[in-house]
């Protein structure tokens, strides 16, 4: 992770870079050191590209530049011009989606078809959880897991959401799957089998 200490720095190194990443994070705060950890985690010995990262404390021209209001905020570059921006702490396998590329792979080449925001509601010891997973990776679909056995609230949420407490279940962009139903995801991600 290379700190940068203003805007004009950041756009100097990511000139002549396919892709960037620039995290913007806040020191002392609990969801920016999740941010960091996991990024850390995700990225690994990337070598594709480098990672940056601003500490919104102490850099304070870059965020209004991009209309970041919270952080930690992942910001995604590709050829110099910003195409994504992820909010708060998402888990490691999240980040590393991201890092392989599969952002990247998965929108058009016009541009035109907007990444879609997919998050998995699962728990560890279910096969069908699994079973979406692997099925949304194998189709380079990034997503975030949410592990409901863990985390009370996200599975009180869920239950108000779609009233079912089974699992898993999919929001794809607002719009929800429950179980692992292959047409209805297919039709929702456009992926063509």
């Amino acid at each position: 992770m290379v700190h940068v200490q203003s805007h004009e720095e950041f756009l100097e190194k990511i000139k002549d870079q396919e892709k960037a990443y620039l995290l913007l994070y806040k020191e002392g705060s609990d969801i920016s050191r999740c941010a960091v950890d996991n990024i850390r985690k995700a990225a690994g010995e990337q070598k594709e590209f480098v990672l940056y990262a601003a500490d919104v404390s102490k850099v304070r021209d870059i965020h209004p530049v991009y209309h970041v209001t919270t952080a930690p905020t992942l910001l995604a570059f590709e050829g110099g011009k910003l195409k994504n921006t992820y909010k708060g702490c998402n888990d490691a396998v999240y980040y590393k989606t991201l890092f392989e590329s599969i952002i990247w792979a998965s929108t058009s080449t016009d541009g035109k078809k907007p990444v879609k925001r997919v998050v998995v509601y699962s728990t560890p010891t279910c096969s069908w959880c699994n079973t979406l997973k692997s099925y949304l990776r194998k189709n380079n679909i990034p997503f975030r897991d949410v592990d409901v056995s863990r985390n009370k609230h996200a599975a009180e949420e869920l239950v108000r959401r779609t009233g079912q407490q089974g699992v898993p279940q999919t929001e794809i962009n607002g719009q929800w799957v429950v179980g692992f139903d292959q047409k209805k995801l297919d039709r929702l991600l456009e992926i063509e089998n």
